[in-house]
């Protein structure tokens, strides 16, 4: 097997199931042989990588996944901010039916059953606007919008990615790694919670980071152009238009670029937990999964194994954090900037509660699980795949 040897998990792939066993001790050394004092090769081959090759592995693997899952997001976006009564359809267009409207069985989506025909022009009553599910947004955003609008934000996505990833996991990489040193040789009993404080840490860093760059995907992914031939703003419009109503000569710069960053609160509120779920729960399943194929797994089945805990740490830590998800969305597409900046989290959900009800909370949780989980994947076993050929290239 590529980068490992017989009797021990693979140096390239596994550093962290080579460091702890899931009960808090140290790995135990297959084999006759007693255990040796010192790291194991796995832990030096991982940390002898730099932060640069691990940002340049974690930024690749953003790259991938952003483009595969951006439609997914879309959808959730779509959905979240429908719920918090964003419009889809131009009232002014229904209002202009007269005597001369014309019925007729035009079919306006596959959700509709007629439209009507003012003049020459097909008109669609609002209820085709309705999202109604996941699928229904993407047929909806093909058919009204064109196929490529389900990549809207992908630029954003993609600019938030790579800086946010390229922090996120490299940090926790070394967090991890520091933790667990320490813990090993004064608490072993807290060493499986290394995973959990090293990626709260390391994903409040990114979040405060790129948080203007979330709130740009969010208000591009969220709002419709109407305007048939004309193209939505981009990254850098969307931010100056959150920006340039509020700039004032009055204010210093610190209180005008401020808005840049609303609803990072609830942004930190939801992904703060999504991490600290995420990888408490993916380290367990990836060492015990590792573990099975240690002896005659391939490069293919490490990889399999490493996307498989992905997957089903980032599916339930998206379902969990989904209520997060819906508030930091309300808070990032309000309009009026003072009202979104005096808005807290908790106000954010308890009026979605009171107002929708507990189903509410999860709107969108569908595409939401749908894309963390192979979101995840993606990028967990991308990013080990990328680590080993610079280690292997270091090595030669």
């Amino acid at each position: 097997m590529a980068g490992g040897s017989r009797g021990g998990f693979p140096a390239w792939m596994t550093a962290a199931a080579a460091r702890i066993d899931l009960s808090g001790g140290a790995a135990a050394t297959s084999g006759s042989q007693p255990p040796q004092p010192g790291p194991s090769p796995a832990v030096v081959a991982d940390q002898e990588l730099g932060m640069a090759e691990r940002a340049l592995s974690a930024a690749s693997a953003a790259f991938i996944s952003a483009i595969i899952v951006n439609p997914l997001d879309v959808a959730k976006t779509r959905l979240q901010a429908q719920a918090a009564g964003v419009p889809y359809y131009q009232a002014p267009q229904m209002a202009a039916l007269g005597p001369d409207a014309i019925l007729s069985e035009l079919r306006c989506s596959p959700s509709c059953t007629r439209g009507i025909i003012l003049g020459s022009e097909p008109i669609c009553p609002p209820d085709c606007f309705q999202y109604k599910g996941t699928v229904d947004v993407f047929l909806k955003v093909v058919r009204q919008e064109g196929f490529g609008r389900l990549w809207r934000g992908t630029n954003a996505g993609l600019a938030l990615a790579i800086p946010t990833v390229g922090i996120y996991l490299p940090c926790y990489d070394i967090f991890r790694n520091k933790i667990e040193d320490f813990t090993r040789s004064n608490a072993p009993g807290l060493t499986p919670y290394a995973p959990l404080v090293a990626g709260s840490v390391a994903r409040s860093l990114a979040c405060i980071a790129c948080s203007p760059i979330e709130l740009a995907r969010t208000r591009m992914q969220a709002y419709k152009e109407f305007q048939p031939g004309v193209k939505p703003p981009g990254m850098w419009k969307t931010l100056l238009g959150v920006l340039s109503p509020h700039a004032s000569p009055s204010q210093n710069a610190v209180q005008n670029y401020r808005v840049l960053w609303t609803g990072v609160g609830a942004q930190l509120a939801r992904d703060v937990p999504f991490s600290a779920i995420c990888w408490s729960t993916l380290e367990p399943i990836r060492r015990k999964l590792l573990g099975l194929v240690a002896e005659d797994g391939d490069a293919a089945s490490v990889l399999g194994a490493n996307f498989a805990a992905g997957f089903v740490a980032g599916s339930l830590a998206a379902g969990v954090t989904c209520p997060l998800d819906v508030a930091k969305t309300r808070r990032q597409i309000e309009k009026d900037a003072q009202k979104a900046m005096r808005m807290t989290t908790r106000q954010t959900l308890v009026d979605i509660l009171r107002s929708e009800g507990p189903k509410g909370l999860f709107t969108g949780v569908g595409p939401r699980v749908a894309r963390a989980g192979p979101s995840v994947g993606i990028v967990i076993s991308f990013y080990e795949v990328v680590k080993y050929a610079l280690h292997q290239r270091n090595m030669s």
